[in-house]
Parts: structure tokens; sequence; C-alpha cells
């Protein structure tokens, strides 16, 4: 895999091999129809990279980075809108010669800039709080309300949730043809569950329940993620809301007493 993958994607997909293995079950696999991409031009400093996405209806959309490295191009992230009907995708801007138009992490000119609005959604996760510049949805407020009820569930048996999301990695931004943005980043988020006092357990639930075996914890056990999101942000003045429009996550590491 390092080398088709880099960095916290890697990372991402040996974990899931991992879990495949440990589930005796094979990852699914397969080539992508029809996919469109969006390369912008060269800036000076910083590694050159491409947007691919791909639809196939009823199965996924689907939308990786590919970035330049010295063994050749890698995939550095990727998001998936699954739903039956994903959220409507906007146009990328182009110029006269075909050329997607990237911006820094700290562009201006929009409803906030593309680091901003990655820190925002990453803060409305950790602190299981719905953001209003965000739009309803899977990996907003249905996410938060998520955590939100674990944590409610989790006081009643007289455990305690934290939550921590970080940013990790560049914040990638191409500009949209209504003079907003895409903007992809990544994040490593851990919850961590811990007794308050003795009596009630706790088992994990998904890839997390795999990779401890099923097995009730009597004090504490965490889990570590890696997640990576594909956001769109509306122009400066605008107002819509931000949207999410795909996520990939997997778990990299669970365990606990």
């Amino acid at each position: 895999m390092a080398k088709l993958e880099h960095g916290l994607a890697l990372e991402m997909t040996r974990a899931g091999f991992k879990t495949a293995e440990m589930e005796k079950k094979s990852l699914a696999s397969g080539i992508w129809p029809n996919p469109q991409m969006w390369i912008p031009r060269h800036v000076n400093g910083t590694a050159d990279w491409f947007v691919a996405v791909s639809y196939e209806p009823g199965v996924a959309r689907v939308v990786d980075v590919m970035s330049s490295a010295p063994g050749g191009w890698r995939l550095v992230a990727s998001a998936a809108d699954t739903r039956a009907t994903p959220a409507r995708f906007p146009k990328i801007a182009t110029d006269a010669e075909g050329y997607a138009t990237s911006l820094p992490e700290n562009a201006t000119g929009l409803s906030a800039t593309p680091r901003q609005i990655a820190r925002a959604h990453l803060a409305s996760l950790e602190n299981a709080e719905v953001d209003a510049q965000f739009d309803e949805g899977p990996w907003t407020s249905e996410a938060a309300l998520f955590w939100q009820q674990e944590r409610a569930q989790l006081r009643q048996a007289d455990w305690k949730l934290t939550l921590s999301y970080r940013l990790e990695g560049p914040v990638r931004a191409l500009r949209t043809s209504d003079g907003g943005a895409l903007v992809w980043y990544g994040a490593r988020s851990t919850e961590v569950r811990e007794a308050e006092r003795e009596g009630a357990t706790v088992r994990l639930k998904g890839s997390a329940a795999v990779r401890t075996r099923g097995k009730a914890f009597a004090h504490s056990v965490s889990a570590t993620y890696g997640r990576m999101y594909v956001t769109y942000v509306p122009p400066a003045g605008s107002n819509e809301p931000a949207r999410v429009l795909g996520e990939w996550s997997d778990v990299l590491e669970s365990h606990g007493d």
C-alpha cells in the first residue's frame, strides 16, 4: 500500500486490512467508473496534487485527492457519500486552459477560511454541539446528536466520555464556480470512556469492537480513528451554510481494561 497511499490515508487503509483480517473478511475492491479529474496549476514550494471524483449510482460518490511524492503519485485524502441520493456537489471552477484554482488554507473571500472551517467542524464534533454554520447531515448535526446520546447513556451507567478531534495534515482547497471552495482535511479522533464507579461495564461498537474482540470493559476503554472529510464552503456574503459532502473513517487502534 505504501506504493499507492501516503500519510494518514495509508495508516487508515492498513488499519482497515487489520480489522478485516480479525473479522476473517476481505475488503471490497474494484475500479470506480468514469472518474472526472480537476488539476490545479503548480504552486512553487508545494507538492502538485489533483482531485478525482467518481459516482456509481446506488453505491457511492467517491472524492479522492492524489499528491505527488518522490516515488510517484499517492492517495492522501478520500471521502465518500454512500447515501442513496448523494448531496448536491458544487461545480469546480476552471480557467481558460482547463486548470482548477487551488486556494491556500487561509484564503479569504469565503464564509470562513478553509482552515477555519476545518477547525470549526472538528470542534463541533469534539464538543458534541451542533454548529449553525454547517448544514444538517450525517457528519455534522447527526454526529453531534449521536455523541450527546452516547454521553447521556454512559452517564446513566456512571461512565464519562471524553472526545478529542485533532486536525492532521494539510488543508487543501479548490475554488468553485460560485466563488466558494471545496475543502479537504483529515483528523485523528480519540474517544475515551472511563468508569466513575465499580459496577457497569461497556463494550465498543462497530470496527472498534472487532479490534477489542467484543470484550466488556470495567474501568476504561479508548478508540482512536483516522477521519477525512470534504466540505463545501460558500463565498463570503452568502446565507448558505457550509456542507460536509463525504467522510472516510477507520479505527486505528482500540484498547482498554
